[in-house]
């Protein structure tokens, strides 16, 4: 995801402008409204309506009042910012680090982070809403927490209707009939030494095993599902499929599996999802599908690595066990992700509801953009 970060030079003279209170206070309800066509005039006023003391510059107290004005709900309520990580984002655009922030400092700031929050553009990325984990031989039903898969389809169904996002993909388990994570496959490929099953005729259904490879990996053996063009591995038939919108299948190499609608499991190869959502320029990232705890949550954290502001559809989404879907939610959100419900997905797309855990997200990705910058100068 990485972007370009010089933007047009501006005139490094301190900003000046007649600016009062009252036009501070209603930048905290503009920002949704705010013009970014004609960026460089909006861009002026902004720095100008927080620059309280009228010396050019923000500083800490400044720039504060500013997230309080951005972040905020769908009813224009403020939300709390940390103020550790209200300084960090401070220091990331005070980039000569003289404790406060200039009008080119302020380009950087309004054109790679402000223009983003206000104006996301989005992506749903639904997953794996196959026929095998809802009704099929893998359903999920079945599993210990025990959620029917197919209660994703309405609320899916409704977001596809009522909201505007920029792009949807899909993605799909898509298995060769000779893959590793079948467990009527185990006695196909030698164990390691270390694999806690020592004889591959021992191995039940849900548990894992090392193969030797090489490298050696570990590998949890399911039920035979999602076999490339079976019924089984079909997008439940009440989806709704966005006309245009691409599938990604993953899965296809019968030596390692992939959760994740980005990369295999060891990384191996990449699916096409991160190129399309780099091509469209996409900021923010809304999974959902089946299973919160595996590949729901994989495709999550791998948008995370990758740099997007991910957004993960609680109740759009179903799991295995109620204890993994927990902790795959607090890992998303220990990487400033955030977990929401459908009814909260249309102003956040609309630029309406403003996260600052998202907001902090950006902000550190930008701070790579500009270390990677420094070092290619060095």
């Amino acid at each position: 995801m990485a972007a370009q970060l010089n933007g047009s030079q501006v005139n490094q003279t301190p900003v000046k402008a007649n600016t009062s209170s009252s036009e501070k206070s209603l930048f905290s309800h503009q920002f949704s409204s705010l013009s970014l066509t004609d960026h460089t005039s909006s861009m002026e006023t902004c720095f100008a309506a927080f620059d309280v003391d009228r010396d050019g510059y923000l500083d800490n107290a400044e720039f504060g009042e500013l997230c309080r004005a951005l972040f905020r709900n769908e009813q224009d309520q403020p939300y709390p910012v940390d103020p550790k990580r209200l300084r960090d984002m401070f220091d990331i655009f005070d980039i000569n680090q003289d404790g406060r922030i200039d009008a080119k400092e302020f380009e950087l700031c309004w054109q790679k982070w402000i223009r983003k929050i206000v104006r996301p553009v989005s992506a749903l990325v639904v997953v794996d809403v196959q026929n095998d984990f809802i009704s099929g031989s893998l359903s999920i039903s079945n599993c210990p927490a025990q959620h029917n898969g197919e209660e994703v389809v309405e609320p899916i169904n409704r977001l596809l209707d009522t909201v505007e996002f920029d792009c949807v993909y899909y993605s799909l388990d898509w298995h060769p009939e000779n893959h590793v994570s079948f467990i009527d496959n185990v006695t196909q490929r030698k164990l390691h030494e270390s694999s806690e099953i020592r004889d591959s005729k021992d191995a039940k259904t849900y548990d894992t095993v090392t193969f030797e490879g090489p490298p050696p990996f570990r590998q949890k053996l399911w039920p035979r599902h999602c076999v490339q063009n079976s019924w089984g591995a079909k997008l439940h038939e009440n989806l709704k499929i966005v006309e245009g919108s691409p599938f990604i299948y993953k899965g296809t190499n019968p030596e390692v599996d992939s959760y994740s609608a980005f990369w295999d499991n060891s990384k191996l190869s990449a699916t096409a999802l991160s190129s399309e959502l780099m091509g469209k320029g996409v900021t923010d990232c809304y999974i959902c599908g089946i299973a919160t705890d595996y590949c729901v949550g994989a495709t999550a954290c791998h948008s995370v690595e990758l740099g997007y502001r991910t957004i993960l559809i609680s109740d759009a989404s179903r799991g295995i066990t109620l204890e993994d879907i927990e902790d795959t939610k607090q890992k998303l959100m220990d990487g400033h992700g955030v977990v929401i419900n459908s009814d909260e997905v249309k102003p956040m797309v609309q630029g309406r509801d403003r996260r600052p855990e998202l907001g902090l997200k950006l902000a550190l990705e930008i701070k790579k953009q500009i270390k990677q910058m420094e070092t290619e100068k060095s």
